[in-house]
């Protein structure tokens, strides 16, 4: 299956509604799944960085470890992470280990993506694993609960 723009669009509305979970526990609002090949969602996540005290509780990290639960294999070959914002250094590090095949996000991170904007990780041509990048995909969204947080937790 060779997903089009209007399912990208339809998984991206997951990814932002796991991204306002994270609001209630007072984490920046950053929301995953990952996509098996047929198209099912089989993992969601948002920051849980807060609630769990855990540096590395980043949305992409929780969808990835609970799409392994349900497969039952790390390897999550062929799969599609969905992702509200860029991913950063350790989740671009992350997604290419459990072997992603593409990568759906939102709004782009010119402070710390590293997906294209300031390191382009998962497509770097000495990395033993590369997967395909598709970005832009309802990045408003994404960006305007981004500016909303930080606009409430910088007065």
């Amino acid at each position: 299956m060779v997903p089009q723009r209007e399912q990208y669009d339809e998984w991206m509305g997951h990814a932002l509604s796991a991204a306002k979970a994270a609001l209630a526990t007072g984490d920046v609002p950053v929301g995953a799944v990952v996509v098996d090949p047929a198209g099912q969602v089989i993992g969601v996540g948002w920051n849980a960085r807060e609630a769990e005290g855990d540096p590395t509780a980043h949305a992409e990290v929780v969808a990835l470890r609970a799409a392994a639960r349900h497969t039952g294999s790390w390897r999550l070959t062929d799969c599609t992470l969905v992702v509200s914002l860029e991913p950063c250094p350790m989740c671009a590090g992350a997604l290419m280990l459990a072997r992603i095949g593409r990568v759906v996000l939102g709004a782009w991170d010119p402070k710390a993506g590293a997906c294209g904007s300031v390191w382009d990780i998962p497509r770097d041509r000495r990395a033993t694993h590369r997967c395909e990048i598709v970005g832009g995909v309802r990045a408003a969204e994404g960006s305007a609960l981004l500016l909303d947080f930080f606009a409430e937790h910088r007065l």
